[in-house]
């Protein structure tokens, strides 16, 4: 990949809320700072018209930004969508609406693009509880239900089967090959939290593109912040819940060995090994061991759950959601633009 196409990197965040402005103009705002600069940022409103208005008028004199309507149905999935339809760059990265990124997060981006067969690369996504500290209970194996990185991820730049979407990037053909996020599985504003959308399309990628390589770099960090209310175990039982709920749709479109394969390593090797770790922390009188070994096995039962109920309803009726084909413009980077470099 040439120097010109590394550069050309559009960056997608999705806003639904005027109760995020403040995050949301940080989010830009440390978009803006990058050690290697966006050739734009994409705001998408998700069906809100005041927010849509108020942003247009932040931003109209901003040279890079521009305010999108959402032109989907309302959630994440179909504002992602947009944004990439919108893009120019032949690199899209996509950054949370409640996150900042660090200053050479697109660099470590760019970098892994160097070998054409790479199609997405995401990063390190860090918490910022909004009490100042993790809850004594609240086990690092499950930072993916504040939309953070979890432990159990291998460190440096490696390989995966799929990227965190909140903290990601694709090349633009990823898209072309494999479509755009699918509708139905992911968030919609404050419902349900629903999940997995990243996973189903990394996985239809990969298909589409049997030879594609899928990375993350754990030097690409954003600081993602969590609401109070999400520190409490009423939360994390709902988005284990609803976690659940997704991985049987993600299954049942693209069967359970793929969508299923990490999941497996994850719950007979982290899981068990993050219970052991909070039984010792317990017995050596540690605050929060047997708290977070309680926990881990609760957002377990509580996923499986979820799961089980998802595949029930996803026999019965189907899977229901939809993928789009996505038509970007005419300055996107092309196949033999990026086989060229």
């Amino acid at each position: 990949m040439s120097e010109h196409d590394i550069a050309r990197i559009s960056v997608v965040v999705c806003v639904y809320t005027e109760d995020r402005w403040e995050d949301i103009l940080a989010a830009v705002s440390s978009v803006g700072a990058q050690s290697l600069p966006a050739l734009e940022t994409l705001l998408v409103v998700d069906h809100n018209a005041a927010l849509l208005e108020r942003l247009t008028r932040e931003y109209k004199e901003t040279d890079g930004v521009r305010v999108l309507a959402n032109a989907g149905p309302r959630g994440l999935s179909a504002g992602r969508n947009t944004g990439i339809a919108a893009a120019r760059g032949g690199i899209i990265a996509f950054l949370d609406d409640d996150a900042v990124a660090e200053r050479d997060w697109l660099r470590y981006f760019a970098s892994g693009y160097a070998d054409p067969r790479v199609m997405a690369v995401g990063g390190r996504t860090m918490p910022i509880w909004a009490s100042g500290r993790r809850p004594a209970w609240f086990p690092e194996e499950f930072d993916w239900v504040v939309g953070c990185t979890y432990r159990g991820l291998p460190p440096g730049r490696v390989q995966v089967r799929n990227v965190l979407g909140g903290n990601a990037s694709f090349r633009r053909t990823a898209f072309d090959a494999a479509g755009g996020f699918a509708t139905g599985i992911g968030r919609d504003g404050d419902k349900r939290p629903l999940g997995c959308e990243e996973t189903e399309l990394c996985i239809r990628l990969t298909r589409a593109r049997p030879d594609a390589i899928l990375l993350i770099d754990d030097r690409a960090v954003i600081h993602h912040r969590v609401p109070e209310v999400r520190e409490h175990f009423a939360y994390f039982r709902t988005r284990a819940y609803a976690e659940g709920l997704s991985k049987a749709l993600v299954a049942r479109s693209v069967g359970a060995d793929k969508g299923l394969e990490s999941e497996r390593r994850y719950t007979t090797r982290v899981l068990p090994a993050g219970v052991a770790r909070g039984l010792r922390d317990a017995v050596l009188a540690r605050p929060g061991g047997a708290g977070r070994a309680g926990a881990i096995v609760a957002g377990v039962l509580t996923a499986a759950g979820g799961y089980a109920l998802g595949s029930i309803r996803a026999r019965r009726g189907g899977a229901t959601f939809s993928v789009v084909e996505i038509e970007g413009p005419p300055s996107t980077a092309t196949d033999d633009e990026e086989a060229a470099a």
